[in-house]
């Protein structure tokens, strides 16, 4: 699995290259700017790319905006955000982009090694992954209206699920069976008028509708 790292924290860079060399991923590029970053992107065509937010020259937005410029050109390119801490305008901007294959994680979660790199691998597959301190920072951020039609128990549903975890993991969280989790989900969708779709990224609309993004 190819992978491209953009971080420009020199340990921090060496540790992902170390770590998902170990796991079997090829790092295929490893920079430390968001100069022409895109362009490495949309060139090498990595199975996942992990990008940090803020990349020199004037650690702003760098990372995110090449992410978000690459995906435009590779629609769906797998991207995993890492950042410092909590910027809710850049998650809900990439959130909204809808065609899977995205994650947004703190920098404290690299060090939990086998979860960081399941989600690795969840965001190369296609599917959606949220740092939970992220979600829980989105949701309080989100508008009311949004929510008035969710039971308590189906907005825990909706936050675990926005983690990107599967079913059984929201079962498992949340200690109910996966028939009960199954039977919240449709509610939550049919609350949130997401007609039945067998595309899985009906889960992220989910969430963007309960965010109010």
């Amino acid at each position: 699995m190819r992978v491209v790292i953009a971080e420009d924290l020199v340990l921090l860079r060496d540790g992902l290259v170390r770590m998902l060399t170990a796991y079997g991923f090829e790092v295929v590029a490893a920079v430390d700017d968001g100069i022409g970053l895109a362009e490495t992107l949309v060139a090498a065509r990595p199975d996942v790319a992990v990008i940090d937010v803020r990349l020199p020259p004037t650690c702003t937005d760098e990372g995110i905006r090449a992410a978000l410029a690459a995906r435009r050109s590779v629609p769906g390119l797998p991207v995993l955000i890492l950042s410092q801490y909590v910027e809710q305008v850049y998650a809900r901007e990439l959130l909204s982009d809808r065609t899977g294959g995205i994650g947004y994680l703190l920098k404290d979660r690299v060090g939990e090694v086998r979860e960081f790199v399941e989600a690795v691998r969840r965001v190369a597959g296609g599917g959606t992954v949220m740092d939970p301190e992220v979600v829980a920072q989105l949701l309080n951020g989100g508008r009311l209206t949004q929510l008035t039609e969710l039971t308590p128990r189906e907005r825990e549903v909706l936050a675990v699920m926005a983690e990107g975890r599967s079913n059984a993991a929201i079962a498992a969280r949340l200690v109910i069976t996966e028939k009960a989790v199954s039977k919240h989900i449709n509610n939550i969708f049919a609350k949130l008028d997401l007609p039945p779709s067998d595309d899985d990224h009906r889960r992220v609309l989910a969430v963007l509708t309960y965010l109010g993004s």
